[in-house]
Order: structure tokens, then sequence, then C-alpha cells
């Protein structure tokens, strides 16, 4: 973003056409806070149906594989994403007898556990190309082409049940082109988003947004959960027909950035008249300077954005600790005694889902807190430090009673989440819009992969470890995962400091103070 000139009339040309039909129902352009509503539902809901078409299989599991009992899972760490549905659902026949081969053999979940595993890898692989290509192409057709081929291989994963398809291989790449698929989400809407909104209230208005992962999962479950009893083909490609037609909704309305449609940033664009601080790290992420040319951003350039190293480290352990807890918290729950009772599967599942509570109230709280700070790496880094007694807690205490069994849930979700939130968005933008690039703005889908992509690998590698771990103990778990959320917060040091120091150069009541504190930011 920065300055911009005017539009060429040409420019019109590109709006989307239902930016145009829009227009022409009202008679006029639309406005800029038109256009950046239109952003935020339209991107809401495409990545809202990205998680829907995504939780599907954690759904279906159970129907494939219905024999595994609760007590073969501790060594397996693929095996706990249908633990939710009770057992008796997971003994139900669905027309081609008890399960569906390959999956219903002795070796059943570990074979699931293979196209989870090969669903990650290219997930996380593909981030990093997703987002190098995804800035040098238009996000719109990008984006629109990622939900229909998402649709695509996930509606064909489904049709294997009417196809009376048995072959292990054509569900793994099925699946494998699913999560090549499924890549191009994420860097192209916080792309989409970063380039409508200025940095003073991103982080708050991320955070609200950042809420479609959690409402993704619930509607996911629900869609595929109500179309298990007509088979469960029907939880794989109504999903997959629903992400495909909100891919449709994003070609015809989704503006890319202002000057696509021709609007003036001017309006509502806070950050075009920024206070400098200082340079590189000493702005610790988002200073905007006038635009000047419009060039992708490299690989290796991207990297070498002051911060990006730092945040894409601190996701790493951050994703490691909340994947975690995302695959294996309804397990725990379920095989640890609350008030000397053991829950259900089907209630520790539910109760789990207030882990997500407390991360959607996180992200929110991050997302503000760092706006008014103006001071990302703070806030992440405070937010893991806290997750760390909340750890603690929710294992040492909250066995004790229920009550203070989700109150420890709510509180450790808040702290763990809230700073992955913050960072795949609100800072991812700020980096793609780095000062050090010199207004140009073409660097936001591929910092954004670089970022989710590498805190996708710790997500991976966290349930993967816990599956070992939590075979010898629990404790050894938490202490794993509190040894995780210390070292994601020890990485973003050097940018605390110096955000610290730039806050002292700020306040700093004389204009001799306040250069030699700047000096010293400078040599951090």
């Amino acid at each position: 973003m920065g300055s911009l000139s005017e539009p060429a009339p040409q420019r019109s040309s590109r709006k989307p056409l239902g930016i145009r039909f829009l227009e022409c129902i009202k008679g006029r352009n639309l406005s800029f806070k038109n256009h950046q509503a239109i952003v935020l539902i339209v991107t809401f809901f495409a990545y809202t149906s990205y998680h829907a078409a995504r939780k599907t299989t954690s759904i279906v599991k159970s129907t494939l594989d219905p024999q595994s009992p609760d007590t073969s899972l501790k060594s397996l760490p693929w095996r706990i994403s249908y633990l939710k549905e009770p057992a008796e659902s997971r003994k139900l026949s669905w027309k081609l007898g008890d399960g569906w081969a390959p999956f219903n053999g002795s070796d059943g979940t570990a074979l699931l556990g293979e196209l989870d595993l090969a669903f990650l890898s290219i997930y996380a692989g593909g981030m990093f190309f997703s987002g190098h290509l995804g800035d040098r192409l238009d996000l719109r057709i990008f984006l629109t082409v990622g939900m229909v081929g998402t649709g695509l291989f996930t509606s064909l994963y489904g049709i294997g049940y009417w196809g009376n398809v048995h072959s292990f291989y054509y569900y793994l790449v099925v699946q494998m082109l699913a999560g090549l698929f499924q890549s191009t989400g994420w860097p192209s809407v916080v792309a989409v988003v970063g380039n409508w909104f200025g940095k003073s209230k991103r982080g708050l208005i991320m955070g609200i947004w950042n809420a479609h992962t959690s409402i993704g999962n619930i509607t996911g479950s629900l869609v595929a959960s109500a179309l298990l009893t007509y088979g469960w083909g029907w939880s794989f490609v109504v999903p997959g027909l629903i992400i495909a037609f909100v891919g449709l909704i994003v070609f015809l309305f989704l503006p890319v950035n202002p000057e696509s449609v021709g609007t003036d940033t001017n309006e509502e664009d806070e950050s075009l008249s920024p206070k400098k601080i200082g340079e590189g790290v000493t702005q610790p992420l988002l200073r905007r300077e006038t635009k000047i040319e419009e060039k992708a951003v490299g690989f290796i350039e991207a990297w070498k954005i002051p911060g990006v190293a730092p945040f894409a480290l601190c996701l790493f352990f951050a994703k490691l600790v909340a994947y975690t807890f995302l695959y294996w918290l309804p397990f725990y729950v379920s095989h640890t005694a609350v008030n000397g009772k053991y829950l259900s599967s089907e209630m520790a599942g539910n109760l789990s889902t207030l882990f997500d509570v407390g991360g959607v109230l996180g992200g929110i709280l991050a997302g503000h807190i760092s706006d008014r700070l103006d001071a990302r790496a703070i806030t992440a880094a405070s937010f893991m430090y806290c997750a760390i007694p909340a750890l603690f807690f929710y294992r040492s205490y909250g066995h004790l009673s229920l009550a203070l069994n989700i109150a420890l849930m709510f509180i450790t979700g808040m702290f763990v989440n809230g700073p992955y939130a913050l960072i795949t968005t609100a800072v991812s933008a700020d980096l793609g819009t780095h000062s050090s690039l010199k207004g140009n703005s073409r660097a936001l889908a591929t910092v954004t992969a670089i970022i989710d992509g590498t805190g996708s690998v710790g997500a991976a590698i966290g349930p993967l470890l816990t599956g070992y771990i939590s075979a010898t103990s629990w404790t050894a778990v938490f202490t794993m995962l509190m040894a995780a959320a210390l070292i994601s917060g020890l990485l973003l040091t050097r940018l605390v400091v110096a955000e610290v120091a730039a806050k002292f150069a700020e306040s700093g009541s004389q204009p001799g103070n306040q250069s030699r504190s700047q000096a010293g930011v400078l040599e951090v």
C-alpha cells in the first residue's frame, strides 16, 4: 500500500464482475469502506470453507476404521483425530460392511495416519510454493483455482464410496493433491486483507476475522456428521461442492487491492502518514513509505526481511503446542479422571471445543493489545510466556473438578492460540509490507507462506512426538509443550528488545535523549 497516484481509467476493466454488478445497481462506485467490508466477508467465508473441507477427514475416520479401541491409541499419534465419536458410532456399518477397506484391517488406523502425514507434509511444503506464486499472479484467480481444486479433490475422495474404490494409493494421491490446493488459501486471504487494512487497526480486525478457523472446523464437523447416515461419501462431496461454490463467489466479488478497483486509499489508510522510529529491526514491524514499484519479492529476499525468520521460527513452536492440543486434547480429557470420573469420548470431544473458544478470545485480545501498544513481538512473546504457567496449572489441577478443568482449558487456549492467531494474520501482513521493501507490497503472500509454512511443520511434529511421549507420561508431554512455549517466546527476544527500546525512544522528552535512544536501538 502507501500513497498511490491517480488510477488509470483502464484499471476499471480489472474490477471483478460482481463489483461491477453492485456498482451498476447502486448507480455509483463503491466506497473504500464498502470494498473493505466485501473483502472481510468474502475472505472470511473463503477460509471458513477451507477449514470445513479439511475437517471432514477426522469425522469420517471413525466410519472407515470403526473397530480401533481407545486403549490401542497411545502409541500412534494419528489415531486421536476421531476419538470425538462415541464407541457406538464407530461400530456402525455403512452399507458395505464393518468399515471400509483398506482401512478396516489391523493396520487401518496406521494407513489413515499416513494419509494425515501426507496431507500435512504437502500442505506445509506447498505453502512456500503457493506464497511465492501468489505474489506473482492475480490473487483473485489464484485463490479461485485453489478453492475449486480443493473442492474437486475433496469430492474425489468421497466419490471413492460410490466407485467402490479400495485402493490405498487412490486416497493417498487424492489427499496429497488436496493438501497442495489447500496450501493456496492462507497466503492468499492474508495478503488480500493486508492490502486493504492499515497497520493501526489490523491486529484487532484480523483477530476477529481469524475466528473463521474455529467456525470452519465446527461447520465441517456438523455437516460431515449429519451426512454420514446417507453414506460417508456425501461427507466429502458436499463440503467439496461448498468450497467450490465459495470459490466462484471469490472470483466474482473479491477486490484484491485498492488499485484493482480504482478506489482512493486516502479515505481510510491510516498508515499513509507514519511516524518513523528507525530502520530495519528498530521498526519492529511495519512502517510504510511511498510506493514506487510493484515487483514481486523473491523467496530468499523475503526471508531476509527483518522479523520474518524470528516470527517464522516462533510460530513453529507455537503451532507445535496449538496442534498438539487440537489432535490430542479429546483423548487426554477422556483418559484423565476428572473429579474421580472418566468422561466419555463424545463428552470429552465436546468439552475440548472450549480450548478453541478461548483461542478465539485470545486472538482478539492479542490483536487489540498489539494495536494499542504498536508492539507485535512484545504481545506475542508475553502470551507465549503466560502459556507456560497455564499449561502447568491445567496439567496439575485440571483433574480436580469439571469446572476447574473448563476454566483452565479456556485460559490455556487463550494464551496458546492468541499469539498463533496474531502471527499468522497481523504480523504476516505487517512484515509483507515492511519498510525495507520501500513501499513494495508484492511480498504479502510470500511472507505469509514462509511464516505459516514453517509453523505447519511444527504442527505436524507436535502431535507426532506426543503420540510416543504420551505412552510413557502425560507429564512429559506437558513438559515438552511448556519448553516449546518458552523457546517460542525466546526466539522473539531481539525483536522485543528493539520494540522496548523504540518505546523508550518515543517517550524521550528531549530530542537529545530520543536520538541517543534510537542510536541504542540501531545497535541491537
